[in-house]
């Protein structure tokens, strides 16, 4: 599932490591402060060491901008950024904001987490799959946040046969904050996503335990991810509890009172924290 691009390297010889150099990529489209290894070639690895993109000097110099994060229902959030940037996730118009969002967006493995008329006050919507038979591939800037996918395989029904690149994990990188929402994720992430994905300081989990995948896969997920903070969604069946108990020590938990958390890089806990905010 890597994106195809051409690209030169340069290698930091004295720090072991590489960074890509890519002057034309630079102003076609912006590059990602959340990925670890960017690209990967055979036998090589890309580590993306800083963006000639204004934005993300911004973002990194504002460690005190804070994203509020609400729980709309089911599988949708709604992200507002310090310039008022709004985004729903797995937007299908069942669970709405107050006012339409700028961004959404969306899966499509059931109707709650999509639609294909989504009304005209929304400005830019990004499907999760690809409407041309290739992979979707976004990559947006809108004001302080910019938007990017990893495709990812989707099961066709229940036990039915995997669609490559059906569905996406869509990562908002804002503030300094890379927050990742795995929507509807029906299979373990391999290494190739991993690099993809890169970091992620907060991450959405379906926690239904079957109907996207089950919870132990799900669990490795998180934990490999190594998020600071944990926000579940798409509770179905089993109670929430059953996903949390499977967590050892190493993660905090604790239930929110409101349906809405403030967070800023500032903020993070130091321990990685499973949120269940209220609406769950």
């Amino acid at each position: 599932m890597l994106r195809s691009a051409v690209l030169t390297c340069a290698v930091l010889a004295s720090a072991g490591v590489a960074f890509l150099q890519t002057p034309s990529f630079a102003q076609e489209r912006a590059v990602s402060q959340c990925q670890a290894i960017a690209r990967a070639l055979p036998g090589s690895g890309f580590v993306q060491l800083a963006s000639a993109d204004p934005s993300y000097a911004r973002q990194a110099a504002a460690r005190d901008q804070t994203v509020a994060i609400t729980f709309l229902g089911h599988s949708t959030f709604l992200l507002e950024t310090p310039e008022g940037v709004t985004i729903a996730t797995d937007y299908s118009g069942f669970h709405r904001p107050p006012q339409p969002p700028m961004v959404a967006t969306m899966n499509k493995a059931h109707s709650t987490h999509y639609t294909l008329t989504p009304g005209p006050g929304i400005a830019h919507v990004l499907h999760g799959w690809g409407d041309n038979g290739n992979a979707a591939d976004h990559d947006l800037l809108v004001g302080d946040a910019y938007i990017r996918n990893v495709p990812t395989d989707i099961r066709a029904g229940y036990g039915g046969a995997m669609e490559p690149d059906g569905n996406s994990i869509f990562i908002f990188e804002v503030a300094g904050l890379c927050i990742g929402h795995l929507g509807h994720l029906h299979h373990e992430l391999d290494e190739t996503d991993y690099a993809e994905i890169g970091r992620l300081d907060v991450v959405m989990v379906p926690v239904d335990g079957g109907l996207t995948m089950g919870a132990e896969g799900m669990v490795r997920v998180v934990t490999r991810l190594r998020s600071s903070l944990i926000l579940p969604m798409h509770r179905r069946g089993p109670p929430v509890e059953s996903f949390l108990g499977l967590f050892g020590p190493g993660f905090d938990r604790t239930a929110a009172d409101s349906a809405t958390v403030n967070v800023s890089l500032r903020t993070l806990p130091k321990k990685p924290l499973i949120m269940v905010l209220q609406g769950l």
